[in-house]
């Protein structure tokens, strides 16, 4: 296990099986991600007779084979008794089935994330549905990469996230949760995750922020198929608003991707001004109509790569239905099935 930098945020992650010990009792580790974002951050805390987890890495045999070197290696061997989940995408929930089923660890976790995650794990499409196809089409989805997403069995959650059996433990807004020697708020957000879970030290400056509030990127905001009318950019800001009295300066946020960091205020202050500078920029490049696969270059500032363009496409349209519900902008139907949008005159 590395020792900590006294000064605390590091510089670099921990090597792959490895851990670094970030406060006392505390261990940051990260796992492989098959995607550009190529990493997940994932803590245990040391509850003494046995760890805590939070998060738990992608589904795959080679996640759990890193997994199986971390328990015999940092974690000493000691059970892995609770598995706290923070919100239910798969790169956090995805190895949680298996550490219930194989290891008999409690899942942590809120109602939503559960609900998703059980849902969509069962949820399983050969081919593409008919309501997905359509809202691709209503985004302006690109027509080359429409057309090969048809062509491929679409992606399913069950693909990266292990059986999750019934049962689990519910955590809510106001809840205090003991874990690795220190109690802990539970603070609720939402944007990036429906009722994502963030948890506040009561005992020292520590806070797990997941994908909530990361160092160095802003947290993917989207909408999808499922609730194509969402408006998470406003449950984002509102959750980014709610949660920054909360903060202080000497605070360690301990994120889901990227590195720990100082200066939770300063960066609550600057993703909630980022956003409403896209809103801006965004608001102009509507003068003229556009479809939500229109909107990148307001939005994003730089080139949208194939490797991106999903999670760029799902963030247009988040952003375009803000404006939308706020009144900023009308829609019309165009033949395609696209929807066109433009600022109100």
């Amino acid at each position: 296990m590395t020792s900590p930098r006294p000064d605390g945020p590091w510089s670099e992650p921990p090597a792959q099986g490895e851990a670094i010990e970030v406060a006392e009792g505390v261990l940051w580790m990260r796992l492989p991600l098959p995607m550009k974002l190529d990493h997940v951050n994932v803590y245990a805390l040391d509850d003494g007779d046995g760890w805590t987890i939070v998060d738990t890495g992608m589904s795959s045999n080679k996640t759990r084979r890193i997994w199986e070197e971390l328990m015999a290696g940092p974690l000493g061997g000691k059970p892995v008794r609770r598995v706290v989940v923070t919100h239910h995408h798969p790169d956090h929930i995805g190895n949680a089935g298996w550490f219930q089923s194989v290891h008999g660890a409690e899942l942590v976790t809120t109602r939503t994330a559960w609900l998703f995650a059980r849902m969509l794990t069962l949820d399983v499409q050969e081919s593409w549905p008919e309501e997905t196809l359509a809202f691709y089409r209503s985004a302006g989805m690109d027509p080359a990469i429409y057309d090969a997403r048809v062509a491929e069995r679409p992606f399913n959650f069950s693909d990266t996230v292990y059986p999750m059996p019934l049962g689990f433990t519910r955590i809510k807004q106001g809840d205090v949760l003991r874990m690795g020697g220190r109690d802990w708020d539970v603070h609720m957000g939402n944007g990036h995750a429906p009722e994502h879970a963030t948890f506040w030290s009561r005992d020292d400056n520590l806070v797990i922020t997941g994908d909530q509030i990361l160092s160095s990127i802003s947290p993917n905001i989207g909408v999808y198929a499922t609730e194509p009318m969402a408006d998470p950019v406003a449950e984002w800001l509102e959750a980014c608003e709610r949660l920054a009295p909360l903060t202080r300066p000497d605070q360690l946020a301990l994120g889901g991707h990227k590195l720990p960091f100082f200066g939770l205020p300063h960066r609550m202050a600057q993703l909630i001004d980022n956003h409403h500078g896209a809103l801006a920029r965004l608001l102009d490049h509507l003068d003229e109509p556009r479809t939500a696969a229109e909107c990148f270059a307001p939005l994003f500032k730089r080139k949208i790569g194939g490797g991106e363009y999903g999670l760029a496409l799902v963030e247009a349209v988040a952003h375009v239905n803000h404006l939308y519900h706020l009144g900023q902008v009308d829609r019309s139907r165009r033949a395609d099935g696209a929807w066109l949008y433009q600022r109100k005159g």
